[in-house]
């Protein structure tokens, strides 16, 4: 009976698939988890994600400081203290002291952090005072919570309008209207890298990873999908409308370094992860 439990209780921490996963589970909840972390709540935070309710005691806590970039925009520091990054494990179950941020900007999603800096450019910051909201998840995108409220951090930031590449500058309006985006296959010597990508029945393949380029590079993002939608690439603010069940094509200039999402707007799937050197 020993040896069985042993057993049973070895089965239950590896789960169902071993390793945790590295990319959402389309069909399956994000609030599902192995174990018993915290308090799973009925309440959401401000983006639809259920809290996970800790102890004040121990709890993962989070400021921001923003500092001007001499080149463009601001760089952000996330100082933790009770918590770790783990964007291997995002997607998986929810662990102690673990997981991701979402960076909000007003209220409004800009990106999904996975470590302590990250460089807001200023071409994503209208002119203006502005509230940004750094927000800790747990890796099955619960959001970590005390006494009924979310794990966060706040940070004030103004732009003004100074000239385009200058911390603090912009060169657009409030709300700008995205450049139109080509929709045809290009020719192979219009990009360095070519990504393809299928989404089907809620589905992305293959699987998303991380897409490895050298800044300066020019990659072609190949999307087909069954239902329409739109593409939006975190970090370089590019959009792509995807027609239902035709190829649209994106081909971007690596120009930033760092760590890029590319996923869709209506779906909310992650396509791949674009990492710049």
């Amino acid at each position: 009976m020993l040896a069985l439990a042993l057993l049973l209780a070895g089965g239950a921490a590896t789960g169902c698939g071993g390793r945790a996963t590295t990319h959402h589970k389309p069909g399956t909840s994000h609030e599902q988890a192995s174990g018993s972390v915290g308090t799973l709540l009925t309440a959401t935070d401000a983006t639809g994600h259920r809290l996970r309710e800790v102890p004040a005691q121990g709890a993962p806590e989070v400021e921001v400081t923003v500092r001007p970039d001499s080149e463009d925009g601001w760089n952000l520091q996330l100082a933790v203290k009770n918590y770790r990054f783990t964007p291997d494990s995002t997607g998986g179950a929810a662990l102690p002291g673990a997981g991701h941020a979402h960076l909000e900007l007003d209220g409004r999603k800009l990106a999904r952090l996975y470590g302590p800096w990250f460089h807001l450019p200023a071409a994503q910051v209208p002119e203006g005072a502005h509230t940004l909201t750094v927000r800790l998840y747990a890796d099955d995108h619960t959001a970590w919570a005390v006494s009924g409220k979310p794990v966060e951090g706040t940070a004030q930031l103004t732009a003004t309008a100074t000239a385009p590449g200058q911390a603090g500058g912009h060169s657009h309006g409030e709300s700008p209207a995205p450049a139109p985006a080509p929709t045809s296959t290009p020719a192979p010597e219009q990009a360095d890298r070519t990504v393809a990508i299928t989404v089907r029945d809620g589905k992305v393949s293959p699987a998303p990873a991380r897409t490895e380029l050298r800044r300066g590079e020019r990659v072609a993002l190949r999307v087909t999908s069954d239902r329409a939608d739109t593409l939006h690439v975190h970090g370089y603010d590019k959009e792509l409308v995807l027609p239902a069940g035709r190829e649209a094509t994106l081909i971007l200039t690596t120009d930033r370094s760092g760590l890029f999402e590319v996923e869709t707007h209506e779906s909310n799937l992650v396509l791949t992860q674009l990492l710049v050197r």
